[in-house]
């Protein structure tokens, strides 16, 4: 779904941002952290699949620092092999840079943090309850 094909360099911070500019993510080596540190999901795959801590995918990362996914979308069930836990950076960004332009997205395509910028923050509705 990716525009195009980028390489994230996953020795350096990647920024995550919406179409607005503002600040919502870090991604350090395969992991995503909010503005104060704390893990709330990951990315794998060339496509730079992004998924919650529960493993509930969310959309995929653009090279402009946004997580974009389809509009209209059948929903993957939860990935069972989601990563433990990882302890706290220990070179977090105090601040971001400035975000770049983004281009405009077609009818068929949302900015996820736009549209629902708490994602990272609930359970996800697909995860079994507990008894």
């Amino acid at each position: 779904m990716s525009a195009r094909k980028f390489t994230i360099d996953p020795n350096k911070p990647f920024f995550v941002y919406d179409t607005r500019g503002d600040w919502h993510a870090v991604k350090i080596g395969e992991y995503l952290w909010d503005t104060r540190a704390e893990y709330i999901g990951f990315v794998r795959g060339e496509a730079h699949d992004v998924y919650t801590t529960s493993g509930e995918w969310v959309g995929n990362l653009w090279p402009d620092g946004r997580i974009i996914r389809k509009r209209t979308y059948d929903r993957p069930p939860l990935l069972k092999d989601c990563p433990a836990k990882p302890p706290k950076p220990q070179n977090f960004p105090a601040r971001a840079p400035l975000p770049p332009m983004c281009s405009e997205l077609g009818f068929d395509k949302i900015d996820v943090l736009d549209w629902d910028d708490e994602i990272f923050k609930r359970v996800s509705d697909l995860v079994p309850d507990m008894d």
